[in-house]
């Protein structure tokens, strides 16, 4: 029998990013042979150190758009400040239809969010976080808005440190 073990490539040093994907939709177009079937892939990437990116790959087979995913995903990354596991302030972002809440929480409590803000908070590295999502259930514009929250603390916390140097 062949040992069970690590499954992929022996030859690929491991990640230093956790990927996970979000969501996988079966798409079609109306062409005029016939229906052409192709697959969308959400994935989220992420250091568990600050460092989190969000990639949406396209493909007409599911393993090339999830890989189109995540390498969009780990040239787009974004700094998040921790401030003992947790954001330093909360923030409300709505983006399309999505409205989302992250607020921080003591230590101990925890990743309190839905299934799409979750994956995203927790690549993310940040261990205590409250949030609610409102609006809309569409996991995509879900984690493009937990994504633009993060990139809005992160802004914002710079900011706080310019104004606390002067």
């Amino acid at each position: 029998m062949r040992p069970q073990g690590n499954r992929n490539n022996s030859n690929q040093p491991p990640s230093e990013f956790e990927e996970q994907v979000v969501q996988i939709s079966r798409v079609s177009k109306k062409t005029k042979g016939g229906n052409k079937i192709g697959f969308t892939a959400l994935a989220v990437v992420g250091d568990k150190k600050g460092r989190v990116g969000v990639g949406l790959g396209k493909a007409p087979d599911v393993s090339a758009a999830i890989r189109k995913g995540i390498a969009y995903a780990k040239k787009h990354l974004i700094e998040v400040p921790l401030v003992h596991g947790t954001i330093p302030f909360r923030i409300d972002v709505k983006v399309g239809a999505a409205k989302i809440m992250l607020k921080p929480a003591p230590p101990g409590s925890g990743v309190i969010a839905g299934g799409a803000v979750r994956s995203v908070v927790s690549a993310a590295g940040i261990q205590n976080i409250s949030s609610k999502v409102l609006g809309t259930n569409n996991k995509a514009n879900n984690v493009h808005a937990t994504l633009e929250a993060l990139k809005r603390v992160s802004e914002q916390a710079k900011q706080h440190q310019a104004r606390r140097a002067k």
